[in-house]
């Protein structure tokens, strides 16, 4: 794997080429895991990807597992039990947009039935594919990111700005922005 073609940003560290090549761009329509990734880029804001992949087993015990039932019930205790969590993100606002974002994220499965076809309907239910050259063609946000971002802050989301909602729909796969030189573009 060390002689592939790799997108720029997985660099040589081991744990960005795992997430590189097993996890970024693969389509996701699991409920569970579109919340916990969606949560995760909430907390990398202003941070590098890296910082939060180092911490994502602490953040999956810190936040039960990413059960949102069990998320979207915590208190006051929890809440001063994840500020005192060495191994997570310790951030009061974005635990508490978590919290309240799990309680968003179950009236929108309640309403729709399921998380993941609401978010595919953003593309159509098929991965939106470019293959731009360079890492400079990639944009940080796109008309579909902020459509995205505009209905999960009406329905009460908060860190899902547009610019976050594209780093999520890159992620599970709802775009797929390989480089053309990279060995993923070409499966």
């Amino acid at each position: 794997m060390r002689d592939r073609s790799r997108c720029p940003w997985a660099g040589k560290d081991p744990l960005l080429i795992a997430d590189h090549d097993e996890v970024w761009g693969i389509p996701c329509r699991d409920d569970r895991e579109l919340f916990e990734r969606l949560m995760l880029e909430g907390f990398q804001a202003g941070l590098s990807w890296r910082t939060i992949l180092a911490k994502r087993a602490a953040f999956e015990r810190a936040f039960a597992g990413w059960e949102p039932e069990r998320v979207a019930a915590f208190d006051d205790a929890d809440v001063a039990r994840l500020l005192a969590d060495p191994g997570i993100v310790r951030n009061r606002v974005k635990i508490a947009a978590t919290i309240r974002n799990a309680a968003a994220y179950l009236r929108v499965q309640a309403e729709t039935g399921s998380f993941a076809r609401h978010v595919w309907s953003f593309v159509g239910g098929e991965p939106f594919v470019r293959r731009p050259q360079t890492l400079a063609e990639v944009p940080a946000s796109t008309p579909e990111s902020a459509t995205l971002s505009r209905d999960l802050k009406g329905r009460g989301f908060s860190f899902v700005g547009p610019t976050i909602c594209y780093a999520f729909m890159q992620s599970v796969g709802l775009v797929d922005d390989h480089l053309v030189s990279c060995f993923r573009a070409k499966l």
